[in-house]
């Protein structure tokens, strides 16, 4: 697919590397991917770290490792330092200072002097007096409309003083776009401060440079959140200025807490990394964030997308306008789904290893060879798949498949034992002994044939039985799960129980 120009479609993914990966970068970046792979077009990634001081050492490679764990993986990159990774602002800066020159040259940016004390003391006079806080233009040359000589700006240069670069902002002129999300859009340009466009430091802007950039890499589409609306007359002022035609825009809605707020690690986690770490899928996490802004359309009723699928159905014309509230049940939901829909072999894979590392912490009286075998682990899964809500609950919520239970739940035993529970479970012990057929449906009869003589209800055992082999008082079908323990953990564990006299 190309534009209107006959441009290949191409997106980008634009991060600064000072943390974790939020949910709402994640979402950006997934919808720029979808974009682009709908399109049959590029996505690329760039590393926006002109910000030095805000920079966390290591932050850009956590960054793609998570999107690479997300199934987002760009199309091309650079190479840098013998290493194959996206493309990084801050190795580009001499491209940065080649078009800063060109603006200062053409009149569209000036040198400024002021010092963070004369800033914030025109800020506070600027709130007293109930305006917008702006620069002042106090060293705006007198050649473009301002009143600092040029001799004193000279000066100022010959002395090496240190300097920052701001863009002219034109006087009372309408600034508009066509956003893709939002309509069409309108600023004045009276409210629009001269913004900086080359640091004291000698770096660019995260404005300057990502304009720069998104021309110079052929970005046809900028797909980002809503809290950059507020710069689109920047951006789109240093395009005019150079008399590049801007890409076309696409703002998202805001993601909010449940109670409308503002999504913020303030009211819980919201870094991709935080989810994982606490046994989320990257494919369900990728769904509900593909979720939040956008839904297929009416007379649809799916809510669980394959990347593939959310490749063919994403459009941007269905990204609302409205916030997004972020709703763990709803990713707690969409995370279930998954599990229930999973390849068995696919489990194993993730849960082996876990199981390994619990062997290696405490030791079992169970045959380890056997309940590591993908046989047994594919029986546990079918057991416990409408159960668990992450991959790991099949070894942690379930370990009494893998682990004697070292106690009883006492509510669940003070409820389930009566009276002669041990003298009828310690026949029943014995009866088990000579049932050579272990299966759920023979284990059923023989419990039902053995206490209905005795006049109790099959409960009367199948709770107890459960207890003993468990630890706890609910799970899966008791039959089953005794089949699948096998015949000589359950007399032991049964053994043991009424060695403990846990009813005591």
């Amino acid at each position: 697919m190309q534009t209107s120009l006959g441009q290949r479609v191409r997106t980008r993914f634009a991060p600064s590397p000072t943390g974790y990966l939020h949910v709402g970068g994640l979402r950006t970046a997934l919808y720029n991917y979808l974009y682009a792979r709908k399109a049959g077009g590029d996505f690329i990634v760039r590393i926006e770290d002109t910000d030095q001081a805000r920079k966390v050492e290591g932050a850009d490679k956590d960054l793609l490792k998570t999107l690479e764990l997300s199934g987002i993986v760009p199309d091309e990159s650079i190479e840098h330092g013998g290493n194959f990774g996206p493309y990084v602002q801050s190795q580009r800066l001499d491209i940065y200072k080649q078009y800063c020159q060109q603006l200062l040259e053409q009149n569209h940016a000036y040198y400024c002097f002021a010092t963070a004390e004369e800033l914030e003391e025109n800020r506070q006079l600027q709130q007293k007096q109930g305006m917008q806080p702006k620069y002042n233009r106090k060293w705006l040359p007198q050649h473009m409309g301002g009143d600092m000589p040029q001799g004193e700006i000279q000066k100022k240069l010959d002395e090496g003083a240190p300097y920052v670069i701001r863009m002219k902002v034109p006087d009372y002129i309408s600034i508009m776009f066509e956003d893709i999300v939002r309509g069409p859009v309108e600023f004045d340009s009276a409210t629009v401060d001269d913004q900086v466009l080359m640091k004291s430091d000698g770096f660019p802007t995260y404005h300057f440079a990502s304009v720069i950039d998104d021309h110079l890499m052929e970005i046809t589409h900028i797909i980002r959140g809503e809290e950059w609306l507020s710069s689109m007359p920047k951006h789109l002022l240093l395009y005019e200025f150079f008399g590049w035609e801007p890409p076309k825009f696409a703002h998202l809605p805001l993601l909010l807490n449940p109670d409308r707020s503002k999504l913020s690690k303030r009211q819980g986690d919201v870094a991709v990394e935080d989810f994982l770490n606490k046994g989320y899928s990257s494919e369900a996490i990728l769904n509900f964030v593909a979720l939040l802004g956008w839904n297929e359309g009416e007379g649809t009723e799916q809510e669980i997308y394959s990347l593939d699928q959310l490749i063919e159905k994403f459009s941007l014309e269905r990204v609302g306008k409205a916030g997004a509230v972020f709703n763990i049940d709803k990713l707690n939901w969409i995370e279930k789904q998954y599990i229930k829909d999973r390849p068995t072999e696919k489990i194993i894979s993730v849960i082996k290893p876990l199981l390994q590392e619990e062997l290696g912490k405490k030791e079992t009286e169970m045959d380890t060879e056997r309940i590591q075998s993908d046989e047994y682990l594919a029986q546990v899964i079918e057991l416990m798949r409408e159960r668990v809500n992450f991959e790991s609950e099949f070894v942690t919520f379930c370990d009494y498949f893998y682990f004697d239970p070292e106690e009883y739940d006492p509510a669940a035993v003070k409820k389930r034992w009566k009276q002669d529970t041990n003298e009828v479970l310690a026949e029943f012990i014995t009866v088990l002994e000579d049932t050579d057929d272990f299966s759920a449906d023979n284990l059923e009869a023989v419990l039902k044939a053995f206490v209905e003589p005795r006049e109790k209800k099959p409960a009367f055992l199948i709770h107890p039985l459960r207890i003993l082999n468990s630890g706890v008082g609910f799970g899966p079908s008791l039959y089953h799960m005794l089949e699948v323990l096998g015949k000589q953990t359950v007399i032991r564990r049964l053994k043991k129980g009424l060695e403990r006299n846990v009813s005591k």
